[in-house]
């Protein structure tokens, strides 16, 4: 890594971050090259302080849901397969008391962990960054020794440039129909694996490729079992693709941007100037959204301000004639199930949590999901009042306006934006610290819980991560049936 390219990252604050290689114009478009050139540059040292925190705090988010979704029939039945088929142990299975190889961890804590919908979010690739990143990782670190700082620097690395390719491909390959968690997550995986081993800008290219042709995943699949595992898929196959390229194993290295390539066959849409600008906030990282509520981000606002007017004016189900969610467009195929049967769908449905938000539940309280309770005759009343209208110009599943008319005429409105990312670090650390604990219990007692989060805090100065792994592998839990 230059000197200046170095400094540069270490200053960035919210202001421009300088590219490692040149930007290629329109009729030049070696973008992926240029994306693994930005890949293999990045080092510790210019990992900016904030985003050090930024690390530690998406790595304990990661742990708590990783905790909670091991208790998930999905997880278990992954296990399960994991087990029978055997293989040399170099990771652990979070929650399960056991290793296995290090594609099979990842594959099964990499579902675990969007199991529940519960984990971090970004926007410029419409997808959650942690679950295909972490799993990865924390595995081949496992399995080859690597430190916290290095961890920390892969993390950041892939991290960047999976919302690089996002914002090239945006809004296109999204709204086309493609999870972008299991699609261009799998890029994340394979660059922050390629960082990890210290790959070169070629090398790294060469994963991009081999990630690029294994890249899936369909929105259709939201509310089945198939959404997190297209997580640990990306995962798992992001991770093979930097192991493949570390031993000689050739990809197109123009694989993203080449006719037939990754962007042509997924998207109406491709701008590589857009993925080779300056994030926003100088990196795409600071930009990340964690969730509060265990449904799908979609329906946050809308839960945000149902729950803001229950409060303000104290209603409660008798005073409710009829509730309208004005939201995005973008809502419908995402979290727009109009009559969902299990907690699973209720998770994606509008409808669903708007009502438990004015019936007073807990939304970040993952048995508020359960089977039955989706079907309680009264929530489902209370749902049959909500309707949702799909706002054509509101262009982000972040923003929604919830209307109450009562039953005595009084209309009560309430908007709400829930895409704006923390700027204090140490309050979003300290609620992090608060959902770490209330769900990874019963799996770690306080003592546990409370290494977890010293080795947290001292990650970049961990030789290896085998103490964090070693609290994570807990033991088998009973299946939670919804």
């Amino acid at each position: 890594m230059n000197t200046s390219y170095a400094t540069a990252r270490a200053s960035a604050s919210a202001g421009s971050v300088l590219m490692a290689v040149a930007k290629p114009s329109q009729r030049d478009l070696r973008f992926t090259r240029a994306l693994a050139a930005q890949n293999a540059a990045w080092t510790f040292e210019g990992v900016p302080a904030d985003a050090r925190t930024l690390v530690r705090h998406c790595l304990l988010d990661w742990i708590a849901v990783t905790l909670a979704g091991a208790q998930e029939p999905v997880t278990h039945m992954l296990a399960e397969e994991a087990r029978e088929q055997g293989g040399f142990p170099q990771a652990t299975v979070v929650g399960h008391g056991f290793a296995a190889s290090s594609r099979q961890a990842a594959l099964i804590n990499g579902a675990a962990s969007h199991a529940l919908d519960f984990d971090d979010v970004n926007m410029s690739f419409t997808g959650h960054p942690s679950v295909v990143l972490v799993p990865a990782l924390l595995a081949l670190a496992e399995a080859r020794g690597a430190s916290g700082a290095e961890f920390m620097t892969a993390f950041v690395a892939g991290y960047e440039t999976l919302c690089r390719i996002g914002a090239a491909v945006a809004p296109g390959h999204y709204a086309l129909g493609f999870h972008s968690t299991g699609t261009i997550g799998t890029f994340g995986a394979a660059a922050a694996c390629a960082r990890l081993l210290q790959l070169d800008a070629d090398d790294t290219a060469d994963a991009l490729g081999i990630a690029a042709t294994q890249a899936a995943g369909l929105k259709a699949m939201f509310g089945s079992m198939c959404k997190p595992l297209h997580a640990g898929k990306a995962s798992a196959d992001g991770m093979m693709a930097a192991q493949l390229a570390a031993r000689g194993f050739t990809g197109r290295s123009d694989a993203i941007e080449a006719l037939q390539g990754f962007a042509a066959t997924h998207g109406p849409d491709f701008d590589p100037a857009a993925g080779l600008q300056d994030a926003p906030h100088g990196l795409y990282l600071r930009d990340n959204l964690f969730k509060y509520h265990a449904a799908c981000y979609g329906t946050h606002a809308a839960i945000e301000a149902a729950r803001h007017l229950r409060e303000e004016h104290g209603i409660e189900e008798q005073h409710v004639r009829r509730v309208t969610v004005h939201t995005s467009a973008q809502s419908e195929g995402v979290c727009n199930i109009a009559a969902p049967r299990t907690g699973l769908e209720a998770k994606f449905s509008l409808r669903h949590v708007v009502a438990m938000a004015l019936a007073g539940l807990d939304t970040a309280k993952l048995a508020s999901y359960s089977d039955a309770s989706t079907n309680e005759p009264a929530l489902t009343g209370l749902r049959d009042r909500v309707q949702v209208e799909l706002v054509r110009a509101c262009g982000s599943m972040t923003q929604a306006e919830v209307v109450i008319e009562t039953v005595d005429g009084s209309i009560l409105r309430r908007r709400h934006d829930c895409g704006m990312a923390a700027t204090d670090l140490g309050a979003q650390g300290a609620r992090l610290n608060t959902k770490f604990r209330a769900i990874a219990h019963p799996l770690l007692d306080q003592e546990s819980s409370d290494e977890v989060l010293d080795l947290i805090d001292r990650l970049e100065d961990l030789p290896d991560l085998s103490p964090l792994a070693g609290l994570l592998a807990c033991q088998p839990v009973r299946i939670r049936r919804h």
